[in-house]
């Protein structure tokens, strides 16, 4: 990126920029650029004018902005698990299902889910009505969270 033009498309914003310049722009992000990223990659992923696939890498590209938020220690675990969840959630839901892509698998979203989960069997009888996650936390040794925890 280092002609006029892509000076001049970078001075006008995240949410102008092309695929591949905000994955560039990623790749050195640190903090709050990384959230101004995601943000703007999520936008895209949005856009139905967008063809589907396109949506698709675009929404990729948010999960790995909003991941890298919490390897450069800025971002907390549950607003990265709950940007993660949503975004899967939205795609799976809006452009359909894809069990070759972990990301977009509605099996893989409900094992990642329940993993996330941290909460004891006493917890989760206590939440009337989510008989799953009693059965998650029963599951797990007395802990519907991550392994080891």
């Amino acid at each position: 990126m280092s002609s006029d033009a892509d000076r001049e498309d970078l001075g006008r914003g995240p949410s102008t920029w092309t695929l591949d310049q905000l994955q560039t722009f990623i790749q050195n992000a640190r903090g709050q650029q990384l959230e101004t990223a995601r943000v703007a990659a999520q936008g895209h992923a949005y856009d139905s004018a967008h063809p589907q696939e396109a949506r698709r890498q675009w929404a990729k590209l948010s999960l790995l902005a909003n991941w890298l938020m919490l390897a450069d220690g800025e971002g907390h675990l549950t607003r990265v698990t709950q940007q993660d969840f949503m975004l899967r959630m939205w795609v799976i839901d809006r452009l359909g299902p894809d069990d070759t892509d972990p990301d977009w698998s509605p099996d893989a979203l409900a094992v990642d889910t329940l993993d996330a989960l941290t909460i004891t069997p006493a917890q989760a009888a206590a939440l009337d009505g989510w008989p799953l996650l009693e059965a998650a936390a029963a599951t797990r040794g007395g802990n519907a969270g991550p392994a080891g925890s």
